[in-house]
């Protein structure tokens, strides 16, 4: 099938001020790594989110401005359109990320000691802002199936929860293993957390990204209690390569839980979304499907070229084919190197910058993140630099 967009262009992005590649040194030690770290894309912003900026700034003054119907009107469409979920204009409001989100969420709902249920492996912030807020963290890690893949352990989760814990914090679709969490898992955890009067904050950013055929379903749609018990966090940078415009949003259907929340972020400004987060994320929800298609497909490519490759030339390396995102989790365990000899054998022998499995949490051992949103022909030199390191061992 003919396509529109070219993801094979390389876009030199050092020296742009760009985390990924300039910050290879504060995190890595050199400069000379190709990067599969930051979770964000190499490939070219849509030509229809920077003309719509560009359009805006065609305009001298760039004054205050309110949150317009049509922004709101564009989460509304692209909700019911690509996740079959009806969201009232009011259940919606601006938030400056997911991961301030998550931080204002604990700020808003829970005190100083109380407790914040993550399900490790999982992104590394579930853990980092709760321990920083002076909340403690407590894990209910994920079960290991024979495949590699996950499940929730609801018998342990059961086990852990007591009268100081009051939020769980669900990454749906899963960050680092990809995983789309069914209907039936997301139906029992939320007979859980409504038994518990727990509150349950789904980071949903990878939502858009569904891969080989699955369906994302949204926390919030599975049943009343999950209606009753939870704050979905969205946004379109991940998507649609835009994370330096900082646009997110937040959906809460429970009364009590909006009021709330919604006070909260309206008394300390956190509401007031920018006018260029708010352009970008209408060109990207009116204008972004067909890219968003070719995008998908492009991935699914980027992943099977991995998966195939790992399993011709370095068997040991384990892929976890992600149902959802560009981020692929690979277990590195049969090689039998320490965690010090394997981050030594990726950045200095392979130079390359992956995610460290650890950072993810129990179960992240002798695991990478493995970001694959670039042009395959960087990839491959990526994947050929590690077969070579690999071979030295």
């Amino acid at each position: 099938m003919a396509t529109i967009y070219d993801f094979d262009k390389v876009i030199d992005r050092r020296g742009t001020n760009c985390l990924k590649y300039d910050s290879l040194k504060e995190f890595y030690g050199r400069e000379d790594l190709i990067p599969l770290w930051v979770a964000d894309m190499d490939f070219e912003t849509p030509d229809f989110i920077i003309e719509a900026l560009k359009a805006r700034l065609e305009h001298p003054v760039l004054g205050y401005t309110p949150a317009y119907d049509s922004y709101w009107q564009s989460i509304v469409d692209w909700l019911q359109n690509r996740h079959s979920w009806s969201v009232k204009r009011e259940w919606l409001r601006y938030i400056p990320g997911v991961v301030k989100g998550i931080g204002m969420a604990i700020s808003c709902f829970t005190k100083p000691g109380d407790k914040v249920i993550i399900q490790p492996p999982v992104y590394h912030p579930f853990r980092l802002v709760p321990e920083h807020n002076g909340r403690e963290v407590v894990c209910n890690p994920l079960r290991v199936l024979p495949d590699g893949g996950y499940e929730m352990d609801f018998e342990h989760l059961e086990s852990i929860i007591d009268d100081g814990c009051r939020m769980l914090i669900l990454s749906n679709p899963h960050n680092p293993a990809g995983l789309v969490w069914d209907k039936a898992t997301l139906q029992r955890l939320a007979e859980v957390a409504v038994r518990h009067n727990l509150i349950v904050i789904s980071d949903e950013i990878h939502c858009d990204l569904p891969l080989y055929g699955n369906v994302h379903t949204p926390f919030a749609t599975v049943s009343e209690a999950a209606a009753s018990c939870s704050i979905t966090f969205g946004a379109p940078t991940k998507t649609f390569n835009v994370a330096g415009v900082v646009s997110s949003y937040a959906v809460v259907v429970n009364d009590e839980l909006r009021d709330k929340f919604y006070t909260w972020l309206a008394a300390n400004e956190m509401d007031m979304p920018t006018v260029f987060a708010m352009v970008a994320t209408e060109a990207a929800f009116n204008r972004g499907d067909e890219w968003r298609r070719e995008l998908i497909g492009y991935i699914e490519g980027n992943i099977d070229f991995v998966a195939d490759f790992m399993a011709k030339y370095i068997p040991a390396i384990k892929v976890l084919k992600p149902q959802a995102s560009y981020l692929v989790w690979i277990d590195c365990s049969a090689l039998g190197l320490t965690h010090d000899e394997l981050i030594d054998l990726v950045v200095n022998k392979a130079r390359l910058a992956m995610n460290d499995g650890e950072m993810f949490g129990v179960g992240g051992e002798a695991h990478l993140r493995m970001n694959v949103g670039m042009p395959r022909k960087v990839l491959g030199e990526a994947l050929e630099r590690l077969r070579e390191a690999v071979a030295t061992l």
